[in-house]
């Protein structure tokens, strides 16, 4: 573990904010009217041969957590303390955790979501996280799609009414009684080869999250 991240995982008040961010989003949740756009590519994962990669900006993953709770999928999420706090939510939630990102720790964060992937379970990975810039894809992901032979599904999210962070993600917070839908792209494969080659689809991967955000906004 890194330095930053076992400061934050030893801090109480990591703890305490986690808590309280879990019981906020439930409450929040609770009166969330949520529908979905295209539900088809991502069946449930009995009923698929092979599991998948999510992708999604970060400033989406708040009402995604909770669309996607106890579907036994694993998040990437990085240690420094903002991650530790988000670990702690989606573990409640029901998600299955690995630590790191694709620009921190990525080696070990990489091999890590591979293996979770060659287990069975699905992966969700925020491809501009976690520190930005906001709407620009790291290979991250696309790197694990070619190393598992596993699709990508671009997934967005938008709420009716909702509470914008003055963050670098313009973090969503739908507000109580919001709509929110959720939208997933077509998926999309990435050809065996060499890890460079993943490089080749980052624009299509941000096109594709784009045109699925654009396709929650109009449900």
């Amino acid at each position: 573990m890194s330095d930053d991240g076992a400061r934050s995982g030893g801090n109480p008040k990591v703890g305490i904010i986690a808590s309280l961010g879990t019981w906020i989003i439930r409450a929040l949740a609770a009166t969330w009217r949520v529908r979905f756009v295209n539900p088809d590519v991502c069946k449930p994962r009995r009923d698929r041969d092979e599991p998948i990669i999510y992708v999604l900006w970060h400033g989406q993953i708040l009402p995604l957590l909770w669309t996607h709770r106890k579907r036994d999928i694993s998040v990437i999420i990085s240690r420094h303390r903002d991650g530790e706090i988000i670990a702690r939510i989606a573990k409640s939630l029901g998600f299955r955790l690995v630590r790191g990102s694709t620009s921190r720790d990525a080696a070990r964060a990489l091999l890590n979501a591979s293996r979770e992937i060659e287990a069975g379970h699905d992966l969700a990975v925020t491809v501009d996280g976690p520190r930005g810039p906001a709407g620009v894809v790291a290979p991250g992901a696309l790197v694990i799609a070619q190393r598992t032979g596993v699709v990508l599904i671009p997934t967005g999210a938008s709420a009716s009414r909702a509470w914008r962070l003055r963050s670098w993600d313009r973090f969503l917070v739908p507000k109580p009684f919001a709509r929110v839908t959720v939208a997933y792209g077509q998926p999309i494969r990435v050809a065996p080869g060499n890890p460079r080659d993943a490089t080749q689809h980052v624009e299509r991967v941000r096109d594709a999250i784009e045109t699925a955000i654009a396709s929650a906004d109009a449900g």
